[in-house]
């Protein structure tokens, strides 16, 4: 019997053999190419920017293009739905904003809110809030709110962020830095340019000027702080103001002469001086001797 002995398949290591050198071929030309390519882009963008270069024409249509796209994503950006875990806490625009509409107020109210907005080229919304807080708050301080109107006018002109050279802030030109204490319970000095709030500490400074002084006139000299002069000029204004606005809210017609007041300033009474003592005989003479001559006139028969 003869055994047959298995004769080892020569094929295989051939095979390998060519699949090792297929692998290689092939590493070799990815790596070829892909360093073909890069070189390949780059010597494009170079010829590109050679040719945009010379053609202006060209780099413009490239350009307009180039922004378009640029557009296009920010719109996409900005039409994104925001996310409502980010806003859900923040006050809307409408939460934040001091304005009502002036039809909804009572006729008075609206007209003077609609006057006042012509004259001083300002919207009547933002308005009609401090119209109605002036009459609110001077219906409780006893005050006509026609003349706490007129004082805002004359200091601001309804601008809740002016401020003076001198200091004073907001719709009635507070001393912030004075009457700071005033403003603790709006939640500080900032506050002073909040409309209402402004006009709120205004009326209780205005109230203890008046209070002080004894009377409306007196009290707005003490208001504006007139120093070197009497206040007339302040006064005159603010009340030819009032009368104007008072005029509006009564359905008057608008009054064509205005008083004029005269301040008289405010000093601490002085301590009366010392009178020196004359002889006996001379305060004898000065209360016996008669105080006018009179010429001797002729008697007029009846």
């Amino acid at each position: 019997m003869t055994v047959l002995t298995p004769t080892p398949d020569k094929r295989t290591p051939r095979a390998l053999a060519s699949l090792k050198t297929t692998l290689g071929d092939v590493y070799r030309g990815f790596f070829d190419i892909t360093h073909s390519g890069v070189a390949l882009m780059g010597t494009t963008l170079a010829v590109a920017l050679i040719v945009l270069g010379m053609r202006a024409d060209l780099r413009t249509s490239a350009e307009q293009h180039l922004l378009g796209w640029l557009l296009e994503r920010q719109e996409a950006v900005t039409l994104a739905e925001p996310d409502p875990e980010v806003y859900a806490s923040e006050p809307s625009a409408i939460d934040r904003v001091t304005a009502a509409e002036p039809k909804a107020l009572p006729k008075a109210q609206a007209n003077v809110a609609f006057w006042l907005s012509r004259k001083y080229r300002v919207a009547p919304e933002p308005l009609s809030v401090l119209v109605a807080e002036a009459f609110e708050i001077g219906q409780k301080t006893r005050l006509d709110p026609t003349l706490i109107l007129a004082i805002m006018a004359i200091e601001s002109r309804f601008n809740p962020f002016a401020q003076s050279p001198v200091g004073a802030q907001g719709l009635m030109q507070v001393m912030t830095r004075v009457h700071t204490e005033k403003f603790d319970d709006f939640g500080g000095q900032l506050a002073a340019f909040d409309p209402v709030s402004n006009l709120r500490v205004g009326v209780r400074v205005l109230q203890e000027c008046i209070k002080r002084a004894g009377s409306i006139e007196g009290g707005l000299r003490l208001y504006v702080g007139a120093v070197s002069t009497d206040g007339s000029w302040y006064i005159n204004k603010v009340m030819a103001e009032h009368l104007r606005i008072q005029s509006v809210a009564l359905g008057k017609p608008m009054p064509r002469y205005f008083p004029t007041a005269r301040a008289v300033p405010v000093v601490a009474p002085a301590q009366p001086a010392a009178l020196p003592v004359a002889p006996q005989e001379e305060l004898e003479a000065e209360v016996t001797a008669p105080r006018m001559t009179l010429p001797d006139a002729p008697l007029v028969n009846s």
